[in-house]
């Protein structure tokens, strides 16, 4: 898929926001409760996602102009990784991830933390992470995975 990768603008975070929910509904409610979703949805409103621009290195993929998907680096934790479904397993969040872990690298990082959900452990093992721990937020599992990161060349 020809989509662009850029840093994300606070122009993006209503995009951002539609993106993020998109997924949890339709990804992500297969393997949590409803009453989860709703609660992780709170964290991603246009307003929160704003928030969040200020204070993580958020990327989006773009296709014509319109985010599809978006990813973001807290320090050397990867954070709000979605793919709106109408283009998951088409690439886009493998390119934003190798986009996470050029910067990381650029940044002088050796490794990535990423809580995953039990929806996208798959997606993550495939890009060589690897599972540490599970973490328990009431009914919500997080899976914690690593890597290793290394410099091409």
């Amino acid at each position: 898929m020809d989509c662009m990768i850029r840093p994300a603008t606070q122009d993006d975070a209503a995009a951002i926001s539609r993106v993020v929910i998109a997924a949890l509904r339709e990804s992500n409610a297969r393997d949590y409760a409803p009453e989860v979703i709703s609660r992780i949805e709170q964290s991603f409103t246009p307003q929160a996602v704003a928030a969040l621009l200020g204070t993580r290195r958020v990327f989006v993929a773009s296709l014509h102009g319109m985010p599809i998907a978006t990813a973001s680096l807290d320090s050397e934790v990867v954070r709000t990784v979605f793919v709106d479904p109408a283009y998951q397993g088409g690439g886009v969040g493998r390119r934003l991830m190798e986009t996470l872990h050029a910067e990381a690298l650029n940044l002088g990082m050796a490794k990535l933390l990423v809580p995953s959900s039990l929806t996208a452990e798959g997606f993550y093992a495939g890009l060589g992470y690897r599972k540490v721990r599970d973490e328990f937020h009431g009914a919500e599992r997080t899976v914690v995975m690593e890597k290793t990161l290394q410099a091409c060349g």
